[in-house]
């Protein structure tokens, strides 16, 4: 009872390490997909404020109809 038996459970192997070559090109692709996402985003949130399907927060309405926060009309 007190000797210890091993465990191959608690012996895994270790994951292959990563080059650093493989993190850049990972981390590459990754970014370039994450940008693509973003201007995707970007691309239809404008088409949906053109076609009036969404409501322009505030800077999105200062930068399209700046005449609405003109405070010399008052």
């Amino acid at each position: 009872m007190g000797e210890e038996t091993e465990n191959p459970k608690l012996h895994k192997s270790a994951p292959p390490s990563m080059t650093e070559a493989q993190f850049l090109s990972w981390k590459t692709r990754k970014d370039l997909e994450a940008a693509a996402r973003k201007e995707e985003a970007a691309k239809k949130r404008a088409e949906d404020i053109a076609a009036g399907a969404v409501q322009m927060n505030g800077r999105e309405l200062f930068l399209r109809e700046p005449w609405v926060f003109d405070n010399n009309l008052y």
